[in-house]
Formats: structure tokens, C-alpha cells, sequence
């Protein structure tokens, strides 16, 4: 069974380069596509990269820890309560066993995105007679061509690499987050003696948290996105206004430090809105009823699951489509290469940002909503039902603020000065 999740460690990242890397059929789709349908069609290639990948994926994922359930069968009978959470707690176990595997393979990435962003940062090429000079003290000689050709084809492996360790990460949450809420399940139920029944579509609070965590993870995709698309926004205002690019090999370091605040600005609003809106709507529906609670942290991790696999390999497959086009094609400067920048630059939030952001709300959201679980049962017992009930509708109301302003304080029209 630990074996079904280190396997799931091997497989995953192979089945994420069938969707992200320079040689996959889907980057290659994407590239063809935007010759003659330039960003539109640029964009609706790469989201059906991340839809297909989703299908593949999750058929993993479902086949690995069916085959552990499968196993749990064969235990004798009456050694535990549950042997198939057992059996998945063991995968997740397995999973997280290739951590240190993921950490070196999602570290790559940066390390060669960074190397060719120091390399264009340095202008070396522009350094009168540094050719001869490096020929005379270390006798090399230079080829600045053949340089920024290898950091960017190197930069594009990096892109499949960070690529392939995201769906590895969000599905060690997801797998863990099925045996944390059977830990509450057991704790609510005193180990499945009683209110066994309430955990099914026939009681309406269950199906009602069910559909209620899926709004929950698409409203954070898009107060994640709209962060992004706002700092952007004001960044580029600022740039334009203050910066001019004619002539100019580089902008001052005050400018440069002027963009990096406004992006961190619109970096931590964001982030303080969803944090709060996360955390009062934990408790709010863990005071609302412990089931309807059960429900809701399942519907989080199936939909979060499913939601970040899909955007992390739309994601890089944009970017490494662009990619393609400029190490491959050699066609930086066409209008290919401005209908996969366009792609690219819709896939940097989804596989940056909003994707990866899901593994620690669904970590958050389970491991904080098992103690918030406990304490509005404790409520419940001691103040009853209706006291907990108030409870809920005050925290919602406060995430509901939350999520108001996650949009409405966020957008681009939001502040006329920044």
C-alpha cells in the first residue's frame, strides 16, 4: 500500500510531461493553434492541455489508491474499524515519501528560470572588449549566442520540471486530507456507533457542504487571479508612466524597487483577504453542522484536486509552448511568439499562483476545521444549538466581507492612486 503512493510519485510527473513538456503532442497542439488563430486560440488549447491532464490524472490517482483498497480487503476481518482508510493513509504515506525527490525536482525549475534572468540582467554582452578579456585571463572562448541559446532550452526543462512536482504535492494533500477527515468522522460518530447514517446524500446537510466546497475553490481561484491581474495591472501603469524604455538598457534601481513594492502590495492585500475569508468560513460551517462540515472539507479536496491539476498543466504548457517558439522556432518578435507571450502570461497565475495556493488551504482547511469541528460540538453540548447557530452566521458574515472584498477591493478600478 505505501507502495500504490510512492508509484503515485513516479507516475504522476511522467503523466504531467504527456501535457508540459517541449516534446508533448498537447504543447505542440498549442503552438500550431496560435499560427493562425494567434492568443485565442493560444488560450483555449492550453486549457484543454489542463482538462486533459485532470481526466488522466485523477484516473491515476483513483486506480493507485483503489488497488490499496483492494489490499486492505485481504486483512482479517475485525483488525480495524476501516482498513481502506488505513490503506490510504499508508499511500499518503508513500506519497510524501517522495518528498525529498519533489522538493529537488520543483527547486530546478527556479534555478534555471533565475540563471537565464541573471544572465539578461548582468549585460555582458554590452561589456566593451570582454571577449578578449575572458579569452586572456581564463582562455575561453566566448559564444554569447550559443549561451542564451542552452539557458533557455535549459529554462524550458526547468518549466516541465516545476511543472511535473505540483500535482505530486496537491495530491499528497488530498490523500492525507481523506484520513484527517476520517479522524473527525470517527470523533463525531464515537467510532462509527452512532449517527453512521448522517454520512450519506440522504441527509441533506451532507450534500448541501458538498456543493458548498466547491464554491469555495473557485471563488479562491479568482480572488488569487484577480491579486495577480491587479498588481499586474499597476505595475505596468507605473512602468509606463515612470520608466522610459526607448534607448534604455535598464531601468534605476529606485524604479525597479517601486515595482517590486507595488506587486508585494497587491501580494499581501490579497493574500489577508483570502486568509481571513478562508479561516471564518472554516468555522462558520464547522458551527453549522457537524456533517454538513464532513461534506464540505470532502467537497474541498475533490474540487481543489481537480482544480489545481487543471491550472498547474494549462499553465505549463503555455509556457512551454512559448518556449518552442523562441528556443526551437527561433521566432521571438513575430506574432506567433506575441500569441504564446499572451498564453504564457494567463499561465503564470494559473500554475503560480492559484494551483499551488490550494494545497495549503485544503491542508488549513482540514487540519484547523478538525479542532473547530470539536469545539462546536462541545458548544452545542453545553450552550445548545442555537448559540452555535448565531456563532455560524456571525462568522460567515465575516468571510462573506471577506469575499466581497477579495474582488471589490481588488479591482483594478478599486484605487485610482496606488
Amino acid at each position: 500500500m505505501i507502495t500504490c503512493g510512492t508509484l503515485a510519485g513516479a507516475i504522476i510527473p511522467e503523466l504531467v510531461k504527456v501535457f508540459t513538456s517541449t516534446e508533448s503532442r498537447h504543447v505542440r497542439e498549442i503552438v500550431t493553434a496560435s499560427r493562425e488563430g494567434g492568443p485565442s486560440l493560444n488560450i483555449l488549447s492550453g486549457l484543454i492541455a489542463g482538462d486533459f491532464s485532470a481526466y488522466w490524472m485523477g484516473l491515476a490517482i483513483v486506480s493507485l489508491m483503489g488497488i490499496a483498497s483492494w489490499m486492505s480487503g485481504q486483512f482479517p476481518g475485525g483488525l480495524m474499524i476501516a482498513p481502506a482508510v488505513f490503506a490510504f493513509g499508508l499511500v499518503a504515506f508513500g506519497f510524501l515519501g517522495m518528498g525529498p525527490v519533489t522538493i529537488a525536482v520543483d527547486s530546478y525549475g527556479p534555478v534555471t528560470d533565475n540563471a537565464q534572468s541573471v544572465y539578461e540582467l548582468s549585460l555582458i554582452e554590452q561589456v566593451p572588449g570582454i571577449k578578449q578579456e575572458l579569452k586572456k585571463d581564463y582562455n575561453i572562448d566566448v559564444n554569447f549566442e550559443r549561451a542564451k541559446e542552452m539557458l533557455e532550452a535549459n529554462d524550458g526543462a526547468g518549466n516541465t520540471f516545476k511543472a511535473t512536482a505540483k500535482p505530486v504535492l496537491i495530491g499528497t494533500a488530498v490523500v492525507g486530507a481523506t484520513t484527517m477527515i476520517f479522524s473527525i468522522i470517527m470523533a463525531l460518530t464515537n467510532g462509527l456507533a452512532k449517527d453512521v447514517e448522517k454520512l450519506s446524500l440522504l441527509h441533506a446537510p451532507f450534500v448541501l457542504g458538498l456543493i458548498t466546497g466547491g464554491a469555495m475553490i473557485y471563488w479562491f481561484t479568482g480572488a488569487s487571479t484577480q491579486a495577480v491581474t491587479t498588481g499586474a495591472y499597476r505595475a505596468v501603469e507605473f512602468i509606463k508612466a515612470n520608466i522610459k524604455l526607448d534607448g534604455v538598457v535598464a531601468a534605476s534601481v529606485s524604479d525597479s524597487k517601486k515595482v517590486v513594492e507595488i506587486c508585494t502590495k497587491y501580494a499581501q492585500k490579497g493574500m489577508l483577504n483570502i486568509f481571513i475569508a478562508v479561516f471564518f468560513a472554516t468555522l462558520a460551517f464547522a458551527f453549522v453542522e457537524p456533517f454538513f462540515f464532513i461534506g464540505y472539507l470532502f467537497s474541498i479536496a475533490i474540487f481543489g484536486l481537480y482544480q489545481a491539476i487543471f491550472m498547474a498543466n494549462a499553465g505549463g504548457a503555455w509556457d512551454n509552448a512559448k518556449k518552442i517558439v523562441e528556443v526551437e522556432m527561433k521566432q521571438k518578435g513575430t506574432p506567433l511568439h506575441d500569441a504564446t507571450v499572451v498564453g504564457d502570461t494567463v499561465g503564470d497565475p494559473f500554475k503560480d499562483t492559484s494551483s499551488v495556493a490550494l494545497n495549503p488551504v485544503i491542508k488549513f482547511t482540514t487540519l484547523f476545521g478538525l479542532l473547530a469541528v470539536e469545539l462546536a460540538v462541545q458548544l452545542t453540548a453545553s450552550q445548545g444549538s442555537t448559540m452555535t447557530h448565531v456563532l455560524a452566521a456571525v462568522f460567515f458574515l465575516v468571510s462573506l466581507t471577506f469575499v466581497y472584498r477579495s474582488f471589490y477591493s481588488m479591482r483594478i478600478g478599486a484605487d485610482a492612486k496606488h
